[in-house]
């Protein structure tokens, strides 16, 4: 018979001893930081050259260990930030249709553009900068990188590296005095820009190298400039705010709003207003934000910080985690979860400058949008309650469905972990509770792929190899490669009404429960495996098997042509091979098959012209092309002569801790919160903390 993978392994009983949570007579007053735009290298990389910020009431930037306020904002204004650094300045002109050309150009590339507009005595004048940039040679490299991206546009000019090495030539009490030098001498030709160094303390700075020594060399056009410039080295340790006027969000028609980039080795400033004050996040697709925002430099890349209070970034967490629809027991579940998740994380400030990213490699943490009333009942009906073993708050892991059995830690970490073991989660079929079955077909000219049970009927007669025949019975029905609708995903064929197709199997639609990707090709693998495996994958890759799981069932080895493929860890191998939903899976190579015979014997072949099965039409020799064997079930597949490989696996994410839909299904059976988080964490009580 042909083998499609092993079953999955039955899970442990429920567990039953319980614990209430403490009482408490007050929670303390919590907080959160959760990192937006931060360049921790492999850690995490989210990066953007400038952040645009607008909040519903008035609000100040200020620095983050000062009180009084540098700059004070109106409510609705619209302010950029971005910090300095190593960067390039590509483009400076008058001609606004140049600039935005040049701009637009530059948005498909990985320099990304600044535009600012300096008021002259005779007319606007606009520059274009790209970076920051780690280092002077990266940001040359980059120079040579946007000369050949917008090299029409540049009218001779050359895009040159820029840096944060300053001359201070004038300090003045107010923004105008500033600016009237700032004018002055960039009508002269030399780079100026006016500076915010405190309240209502303004000053020029000129020059703008990469070092000390390049520095210098600028000297000579301050000398020739005359008058009672005060010429001094800046400091770039203390804080400050280069002003600039950003045209950059609209390159159709210029529109200036005001842009502070921050300067100061170690600098750090605070966005801040009254308590409720709700902040929009323009390039974070126009989210809007409780709390306060911190801008600084981590590596010199803009890192954008928000902090706010514990539970009001759990009411946005758990509505992006989970639907808001679902049984409140199961939200209270994930709101315990949440919390415990955040202050571990938070105890050891896993990002440096902050504890949580709003991603999925932390939770996703869509703001205030995404708040719903179901969900901050839940959170404020378990306020300060956190999942604890031995006395401190445990890491509270969850993935969206475990495929009807949790990982076991050394699955996914390759280290033991207690609280972590593989536990039963039957509940996880809820999933696919309301979706359709597939039929994967075989069309006339031998193409195969699926189509919903719902566009189609039986039509009463078979093929003489017993398989069914199917009739279409909607229009443009789409064959898809796959058991799900992918709209980004060509089909592999489309069939009409009356149109007939021999069904080889019938299966679940793909989803986070139960799941089928592939075929992949060996050059499809091999491009995927690179850089993530060690030593390098076997090229080409024949054979791919299974050969190591964990207590759960979960693959911990994978070998190719008999070669271990090693990863960091198990769990790796969900991105080496083209990001597989999980790691509970099985390989069918499409090339390959099992024929069972008398007394248990199994012969296993590959498809080649010379082998002889039970085929779709009865034939038992195989003379090319696709060919069809069933197993003593009736159960058929395609076997080609070019060899691919299927993954059929269920679950959805590393399994590890809660499951989301496990929670919903338990919840839905009955179960009440407490039971729900003791289930899929072992060995810990409820408490308020």
């Amino acid at each position: 018979m042909v083998k499609w993978g092993k079953g999955i392994l039955a899970g442990l009983l429920l567990a039953t001893a319980l614990q209430l949570p403490a009482s408490a007579d007050s929670l303390p007053d919590t907080r959160v930081r959760v990192a937006m735009y931060l360049d921790m290298g492999t850690t995490y990389r989210s990066t953007i050259p400038a952040v645009t910020l607008k909040a519903d009431s008035a609000w100040k930037v200020s620095p983050q260990n000062g009180w009084d306020a540098w700059a004070n904002l109106a409510a609705g204004e619209s302010v950029r930030f971005s910090v300095d650094g190593y960067k390039v300045k590509a483009l400076q002109s008058s001609d606004w249709n140049v600039v935005s050309a040049a701009a637009k150009k530059l948005q498909n590339t990985t320099d990304r553009p600044v535009v600012f507009a300096l008021d002259q005595p005779a007319g606007t004048v606009y520059q274009i900068f790209t970076g920051p940039y780690a280092s002077v040679d990266e940001a040359n490299k980059a120079a040579s990188r946007v000369e050949s991206s917008i090299s029409s546009q540049l009218g001779g000019q050359k895009p040159v590296a820029k840096g944060s090495n300053y001359y201070s030539v004038g300090t003045f009490g107010s923004q105008g005095e500033a600016e009237s030098l700032r004018q002055s001498l960039t009508s002269q030709g030399i780079d100026a820009v006016a500076v915010l160094t405190g309240p209502q303390q303004y000053a020029v700075w000129t020059g703008g190298a990469t070092s000390e020594a390049e520095l210098t060399l600028t000297k000579g056009q301050l000398d020739q400039v005359g008058g009672n410039l005060q010429i001094t080295v800046v400091n770039n340790t203390d804080p400050a705010l280069i002003l600039h006027r950003d045209v950059t969000l609209n390159l159709t028609t210029p529109s200036a709003v005001s842009h502070y980039e921050l300067s100061g080795n170690g600098a750090k400033f605070m966005i801040s207003g009254n308590g409720d004050m709700i902040t929009q996040v323009v390039e974070r697709s126009a989210r809007k934000y409780r709390g306060e925002f911190e801008v600084s430099s981590v590596n010199g890349q803009l890192a954008l910080v928000n902090e706010l209070p514990l539970e009001q970034y759990l009411y946005s967490v758990v509505a992006a985690e989970v639907p808001s629809s679902w049984p409140k027991e199961s939200l209270k579940a994930q709101a315990v979860a949440a919390r415990s998740y955040a202050l571990y994380n938070a105890g050891i400030n896993k990002f440096k400058v902050a504890g949580l990213v709003d991603t999925t490699l932390s939770q996703k943490y869509n703001g205030v949008d995404n708040e719903v009333a179901s969900v901050i009942q839940a959170v404020d009906s378990t306020a300060g309650e956190v999942i604890k073993s031995n006395g401190k708050v445990v890491e509270g892991i969850f993935s969206s469905n475990s495929g009807g059995v949790t990982a076991d830690s050394s699955e996914v970490w390759n280290s033991i972990n207690s609280t972590f073991t593989s536990v039963s989660s039957d509940e996880d079929k809820v999933a696919q509770s309301s979706l359709k079955s597939w039929y994967y077909v075989l069309l006339s000219n031998g193409t195969t792929g699926y189509v919903r049970e719902d566009n189609v009927v039986l039509s009463g007669s078979n093929t003489s190899a017993g398989l069914s025949k199917l009739t279409v019975t909607s229009s443009a029905v789409n064959v898809r490669p796959l058991p799900l609708i992918q709209s980004d995903v060509n089909p592999v064929a489309k069939i009409n009404p009356g149109d007939q197709v021999i069904a080889l199997a019938k299966v679940d639609e793909s989803s986070s429960y139960a799941w089928i990707r592939g075929p992949f090709t060996s050059d499809q693998l091999l491009k995927s495996l690179k850089g993530k495996v060690s030593p390098d994958a076997p090229s080409p890759i024949i054979n791919l098997e299974v050969s190591q799981r964990g207590p759960s069932g979960r693959v911990t080895e994978v070998k190719a042509n008999g070669q271990v493929l090693g990863v960091k860890n198990p769990d790796s191998l969900r991105s080496a091979l083209n990001g597989l939903p999980s790691t509970l899976f099985d390989i069918v190579a499409t090339g390959r098959y099992t024929v069972q015979g008398a007394g248990d014997i199994t012969t296993t072949g590959t498809a080649t012209t010379a082998t002889t099965v039970l085929s779709a039409s009865g034939s038992k020799t195989w003379s090319g092309g696709n060919m069809v064997v069933m197993d003593g079930s009736g159960t058929a597949r395609v076997v080609d002569q070019n060899n691919q490989f299927m993954f059929v696996g269920k679950g959805y994410g590393h399994g590890i801790g809660m499951s989301q839909w496990g929670a919903k299904g338990m919840a839905d059976a009955g179960y009440d919160y407490l039971q729900i988080l003791q289930h899929y964490y072992q060995n810990v009580t409820i408490t308020k903390d």
